[in-house]
């Protein structure tokens, strides 16, 4: 019977030892929950460095670390919880006493222990001071103490005591305070931070109230530490602003903007460093372009062949509340000049035309959708006579590239740009027409440089990464950046990279020396100005990485004749250098074997394997005779009206089938208001065309 009630009582008391246990375990685990609840969300860069730290809940910033220095956690202990080591979570002696001292009217209540601090800093009884907190606060430090180690507990107080200006935990209190990481504080900074524990609103290392107490620290412990007693105004303003870029580098700016969030910690494909140099070149540049109207621009770095972003500015000032500054310009749409013609003349080598393909670079005369006529004048508003698409490119001609995207044909562009681009236009493109050539088409930088990732790559438009586990980047009001496809074909793609990287051939329009030229010649480049110097843009490329820069101003008015090259172009060469003395330039050739070589007499045209020279370099040979007047030309009569007669080769010229004169250019005078028929002849062609002139 006596055995069989000790086994009872036994069971009993394990039994009770063994649900207590578990019970605790669950209130411990709570706890730790709420501990894991409470660090920040921190977002960081390729290389682990820190773009932005994100308030927790409760509205603080926390950077939980694993270890701090010994002479830290054994300053805390003396002045905190000096028994730490021996008692169970709640010290019985200290508590008696604040008990004493209460029912006696006294006001040092203090008796508890760090990890009672830990429970009513997760618990959040800081400020809800009765017996039932207190009992709640001793019952969960019991239960941390029965299922935590010493060390794990101090740290996590380390992690989570407020030390004031919204930072939780000695980390971010040593970035903020003394503009260094923990392990790095000196003993008298250490104390400061432990001064500010009892009441870190007031008493923080930032006020002379700090300073006295931690003076008293000193003398408490008997220390040999210099206190330095003097609070500078404009050191504690550096601190405070390089804290607030501690825990928002600019980088954050454009992340915002694109709506990149992250429920956890979580590692971009950017680079901190370099988009912080990539902003200060912005900015400088800027700066001296303030004189010429010129006030915001943008940069889009994208590391290849992964498609990765690895920088983005989208403005030189995130911080300056001058306008157009809080716009991440890197997304808004705006005209895009002449880069938009590499896609244009992609589509024409697809139809069957070639570098060497020849066009007249002359005036021509359209009607638009409105019926009024359209003239395409080139940037100089010079003609050049016939020209091969090579040079038409490289020099960035207007009229040539009208009369490619007319060969192309606007619904084969449309569907290009909507079906394999899946781009998503500002306003119908019927309403660009063969305006699309000369540069109206609105799109913004970073949607841009991602298209023109389809040249590096040769012709693959791979999903934009932003995240270092390699989730794709999703904008829903940008375009869909997930789906991989291949865009074009590699040997048309590589006709246009030939084209892209030469520089020779761009001398007419860019001069020997440039801001187009680098060290290395591994490099494609398309500039674009919109209309009236309205925008700037520079796009270029190596297989290794890809920039684009574009300038202008927030509210659309127009720079001071800053031009492509000129403007963006100086920028784009600064960011293309910083990249080429960098990790990320691997100097990859770009691959040209598929493109074929023609040696002609004074050049080498290039094209493709098996290709009909002679057919394919007259695809867009014009058989008109005359280039001025157009046919349907309405002209208003005036005093010693003059009009000028041009054609294409020695012709007579009959006006109404009266003999004018004979030769390529001649000048027509009309006396009265009429209808006239304008004839050219040659040998073996005839040309006519009908015009009116009017009075007023």
């Amino acid at each position: 019977m006596r055995k069989k009630i000790i086994y009872t009582t036994l069971i009993i008391l394990a039994t009770t030892c063994l649900v207590f246990f578990a019970i605790t375990a669950k209130f411990s685990a709570e706890l730790k929950e709420m501990y894991h609840n409470r660090e920040s969300v921190i977002i960081s860069d390729r290389n682990a460095e820190i773009i932005s730290i994100e308030p927790n809940e409760a509205g603080y910033y926390a950077d939980y670390v694993s270890e701090f220095p010994d002479e830290l956690e054994e300053l805390l202990l003396k002045q905190e919880d000096q028994y730490f080591y021996y008692h169970p979570g709640i010290n019985l002696f200290s508590t008696i006493r604040a008990g004493y001292r209460y029912i006696t009217g006294q006001h040092n209540l203090a008796s508890s222990t760090i990890t009672q601090q830990i429970s009513k800093i997760l618990l959040e009884t800081e400020t809800k001071r009765n017996l039932y907190n207190k009992l709640k606060e001793s019952w969960y430090a019991i239960s941390l103490e029965l299922h935590s180690s010493k060390d794990e507990i101090i740290n996590m107080y380390l992690n989570s005591v407020y030390l004031g200006n919204q930072i939780q935990g000695v980390e971010l209190a040593s970035h903020l305070y003394f503009d260094k990481v923990s392990h790095e504080l000196e003993t008298s900074e250490t104390l400061q931070i432990i001064a500010s524990i009892s009441s870190p609103s007031e008493n923080h290392p930032f006020t002379k109230e700090n300073l006295e107490k931690t003076q008293e620290l000193i003398d408490k412990f008997e220390l040999d530490v210099e206190l330095d007693t003097k609070i500078n105004p404009a050191e504690v303003s550096s601190k405070e602003e390089k804290f607030q870029n501690h825990l928002h580098n600019p980088t954050s700016f454009e992340l915002s903007s694109l709506d990149i969030e992250c429920n956890q910690d979580c590692q971009l494909t950017f680079d901190k460093e370099l988009n912080d140099k990539i902003r200060e070149i912005l900015e400088i540049n800027l700066l001296k372009l303030a004189k010429k109207n010129v006030s915001n621009g943008a940069i889009v770095v994208l590391k290849l062949p992964e498609n990765e972003l690895l920088a983005m500015v989208g403005s030189p000032d995130p911080g300056s509340q001058l306008a157009g500054k809080q716009i991440n310009m890197a997304i808004k749409a705006r005209p895009i000049g002449s880069t938009v013609k590499p896609f244009i003349y992609l589509k024409g080598f697809e139809k069957g035309l070639r570098p060497y393909t020849t066009v007249e670079d002359k005036e021509y005369k359209y009607i638009i959708g409105t019926g009024y006529p359209f003239y395409p004048k080139n940037y100089d508003y010079e003609y050049r006579g016939e020209v091969s698409l090579h040079y038409a490119l490289s020099n960035s001609l207007n009229v040539p590239t009208v009369k490619v995207l007319e060969y192309v044909g606007l619904e084969d562009f449309y569907d290009f740009l909507l079906t394999d681009l899946e781009f998503e236009p500002v306003q119908p493109l019927e309403n660009y027409q063969l305006g699309i050539a000369l540069g109206g088409l609105e799109m913004d930088l970073l949607n841009l440089a991602y298209y023109f990732s389809i040249f590096p790559k040769e012709g693959s438009l791979t999903a934009l990464n932003v995240y270092e586990s390699g989730q794709n980047f999703d904008l829903t009001t940008h375009t869909n950046f997930l789906q991989d496809k291949q865009i074009a074909s590699k040997e048309y793609i590589q006709l246009i990279n030939k084209i892209l990287s030469d520089r020779q051939t761009g001398v007419e329009q860019f001069g020997l020396k440039s801001n187009l030229n680098l060290s290395q010649t591994n490099v494609a480049v398309k500039t674009g100005t919109s209309r009236e110097y309205h925008d700037s843009w520079t796009i270029g490329y190596t297989p290794d990485f890809l920039v684009g820069v574009w300038l202008g101003n927030g509210e659309d008015t127009a720079m001071d004749h800053v031009s492509g090259e000129s403007g963006a172009g100086k920028i784009w060469n600064e960011v293309m250098n910083l990249l080429i003395n960098s990790d990320y330039n691997k100097a990859t050739p770009f691959n040209f074997d598929l493109v074929e070589e023609f040696k002609q007499t004074n050049s080498i045209e290039y094209g493709l394997a098996d290709d009909d020279y002679e057919s394919m370099k007259q695809k867009m040979s014009s058989n008109s005779l005359i280039s001025y007047p157009h046919d349907g030309d309405i002209l208003l009569l005036g005093e010693d009206m003059r009009i000028l007669l041009k054609a294409r080769e020695e012709v007579k010229w009959y006006i109404n089938n009266e003999l004018l004169e004979e030769g390529p250019k001649t000048i027509f005078a009309p006396s009265t208001a009429g209808n006239y028929q304008i004839r050219a002849e040659a040998s073996g062609q005839t040309e006519t065309i009908s015009i009116e002139v009017v009075e007023e």
